[in-house]
């Protein structure tokens, strides 16, 4: 089972990594359009929706390295920092069902009621609507997959630099 999380984590990444080489793509379309003087319809729009596929689906991965942003100055406490490590494991997978419950409801109800963008291009919303889905899906069950881990007293793998994040800006 491990590994089979593992690799959908990991599928859910390099999904996220295509879709910012579709950002790239449509963005120099524009710019190459602009320059040699014609318009290419919509791609302002697919570049928004390449960039959201790619921060979804990439929401997983990232919290299973370890990247999120996590702030343990309550934690440092340690009579509290089991406790509140439970509520915040519970409060998080409460969250990202809830996320991932509406964001497969909205692709639901765009592609029920035929919903399409404003723009020129006017493509069905449902369609960008779904990475969203996937990209909470996922997340959900990797907060999921986090939560039995911590409440089985089972040790999360090691991440790449021990506790100090992997890149500090």
């Amino acid at each position: 089972m491990r590994r089979a999380l593992d690799r959908l984590y990991d599928a859910a990444a390099w999904a996220a990594a295509f879709f910012m080489v579709g950002v790239l793509v449509m963005v120099l379309a524009s710019v190459v359009g602009r320059l040699v003087g014609f318009n290419l319809r919509g791609s302002d729009a697919y570049a928004g929706y390449c960039m959201a596929a790619a921060a979804f689906l990439a929401l997983a991965h990232t919290l299973k390295r370890g990247e999120h942003i996590r702030v343990e100055l309550l934690l440092q406490r340690a009579r509290l920092r089991r406790p509140l490590e439970r509520w915040c494991h519970l409060a998080g997978v409460f969250f990202t069902g809830v996320l991932a419950f509406y964001s497969v409801r909205l692709a639901w109800q765009s592609y029920t009621f035929n919903d399409i963008s404003q723009g020129n291009d006017a493509t069905p919303l449902w369609i960008p609507q779904l990475a969203m889905a996937a990209g909470a899906i996922v997340l959900f069950i990797a907060m999921a997959d986090d939560c039995i881990r911590h409440l089985r007293r089972q040790a999360a793998p090691e991440k790449a630099g021990g506790d100090e994040p992997a890149r500090v800006e």
